[in-house]
């Protein structure tokens, strides 16, 4: 039986997710619905990736019986609302990074899908990608040694995206390109908190942070230092340095496609899309659809790879991050 994907929202990102679907056996993955705010979006939408049903609200893709599961694009001010009509509609939902705007909005999203008794993902994809389980291998068999240091850059210009400036839209370079750090920093430290964090910003005239510097501190006196910008292009790698040796992710670290250990570089390349996409690697999305697609044949309800755990350990950096830095979202008080 194949999974039957639901997909809300007709924006870029839920197009190059459905590309990405469409990467794997048709017989494993489906997409039986789309489901936008305009009924033109979601028949447009349907159109161009021949698709049965369009629907002009949510809460119809939260009613219709032959969808397994949903993958939320909405902008993150959204996610909340919209992950609870899906998880009290019993849906299982993948839902888009971040998975809320606070730590208060990702408890709820996590005790409703708990509480209806369905499986729930934040979609961090890159956690998936073929050089990010080699990672996570080369890490737990010892190949560089103890990690000593992590350091990650991610910078775009991206001033002309509103969604990056406003925020009401949820703009701001820690909930945006920071999230990609920090679950690469997480997912070398095994879902440790750190022992401390320190961070430093500038913040646009908007109230959102565009550039953002982060130090965090873990045991083992492991160190992990990151800076991410929406104003600027950084050089986007990774470097794990260990007492034997070191990995690099050289270029694309929120989607990699090589890695380079101890100085030799390994190719990892993703399948080429049948349509333009909007982001680079966007067929890299296929893996957490798999992943997700693996957990609901064996009845799961969270994903090893990115627990509700993990999801709640990003939303608290996120805050505390944003506390040192001086963001407040409209969320944060409510």
């Amino acid at each position: 039986m194949a999974t039957r994907w639901g997909i809300c929202s007709a924006g870029k990102i839920s197009h190059d997710f459905t590309v990405a679907l469409k990467s794997l056996p048709a017989e494993d993955h489906q997409v039986v619905a789309v489901a936008a705010r305009r009924l033109e979006d979601a028949q447009g939408f349907a159109r161009k990736h021949s698709i049965s049903r369009a629907y002009g609200s949510y809460e119809e893709l939260a009613k219709d019986p032959d969808v397994d599961v949903v993958y939320v694009g909405v902008i993150h001010p959204y996610h909340l609302s919209t992950c609870l009509l899906f998880t009290n509609a019993k849906k299982n939902v993948l839902c888009e990074k971040p998975l809320a705007m606070n730590t208060k909005q990702v408890k709820e999203i996590l005790a409703s899908a708990e509480r209806n008794d369905v499986f729930l993902m934040e979609a961090v994809w890159t956690r998936f990608f073929p050089a990010s389980v080699e990672i996570r291998r080369l890490l737990a068999q010892g190949e560089v040694g103890d990690v000593r240091m992590i350091r990650l850059e991610f910078g775009f210009p991206l001033m002309h995206v509103p969604r990056s400036v406003q925020k009401e839209l949820g703009g701001g370079a820690t909930l945006d390109l920071g999230i990609y750090c920090l679950q690469f920093i997480c997912m070398v430290c095994n879902g440790e908190k750190p022992e401390c964090i320190k961070a430093t910003g500038v913040c646009l005239e908007t109230g959102v942070d565009e550039t953002v510097a982060v130090t965090l501190k873990f045991s083992k006196n492991r160190l992990a230092v990151f800076t991410c910008s929406s104003n600027i292009k950084l050089s986007n790698d990774a470097i794990i340095v260990g007492t034997k040796g070191t990995i690099r992710v050289p270029d694309h670290m929120w989607c990699p496609t090589s890695l380079v250990v101890n100085g030799k570089e390994t190719e990892y390349p993703v399948p080429e899309p049948y349509l333009p996409l909007n982001f680079i690697n966007s067929t890299g999305m296929r893996y957490e659809a798999e992943e997700v697609r693996q957990c609901l044949l064996k009845g799961l309800k969270q994903s090893a790879v990115v627990s509700h755990a993990d999801s709640l350990l990003l939303a608290e950096l996120e805050d505390e991050i944003r506390r040192q830095v001086g963001v407040a979202y409209s969320q944060d008080c409510q």
